[in-house]
């Protein structure tokens, strides 16, 4: 028996992904951009920290920004209705 699929179980739209992954992306830089400018304000040992910050994280930010999240609806593969052609007399 098929698992009929519900519109709530569909991936998130194009749009949608677009718009979380602007949203982390800026986040990320704008933590990025506190890091540069505490390695103005930061004297002794404690420097190291933002200095790490600021070269890090445009990489972290790009590959969580580009990272895919699977969620329940990402195993569409055709509506439940659906059925594959198939040859007539095969």
């Amino acid at each position: 028996m098929q698992e009929l699929q519900s519109i709530t179980s569909l991936p998130e739209s194009p749009d949608e992904e677009r718009n979380r992954r602007f949203l982390n992306y800026s986040i990320a830089m704008g933590i990025r951009f506190v890091c540069v400018i505490l390695c103005f304000f930061v004297q002794g040992w404690w420097l190291v920290l933002p200095v790490i910050g600021a070269v890090f994280l445009p990489y972290v930010a790009v590959v969580v920004a580009n990272a895919r999240m699977a969620g329940p609806g990402a195993s569409v593969e055709r509506p439940g209705q659906i059925l594959p052609y198939r040859e007539p007399g095969a």
